[in-house]
C-alpha cells in the first residue's frame, strides 16, 4: 500500500521543519526591525540559507522585505 502525502514520513517531517524555519524566520526578523527601529524606513534584503552535509545541500534564497 502505498501512501500520501499527508501520511507519508518524510513528506510530514519536511512540512514540519519548513513550518519552524518559516514561523521562526519571521519571529527574528520582527525582531530585528524592531531592535534597529526600521519599520517605514524602506525596504531590508534577506537571505536565507538552508545546508545539509549529509544531503549535499546548500540552497539560498534572496528577497526584499518591504518595511512600510
Amino acid at each position: 500500500m502505498t501512501q500520501n502525502m499527508e501520511t507519508d514520513p518524510f513528506n510530514v517531517s519536511m512540512r514540519k521543519f519548513l513550518k519552524q524555519v518559516g514561523v521562526t524566520s519571521q519571529q527574528a526578523i520582527e525582531k530585528a526591525v524592531e531592535k534597529e527601529d526600521l519599520r517605514g524606513k524602506g525596504r531590508m534584503t534577506v537571505k536565507a540559507v538552508i545546508t545539509s552535509e549529509r544531503g549535499g545541500l546548500h540552497h539560498v534564497v534572496e528577497g526584499e522585505i518591504d518595511l512600510g
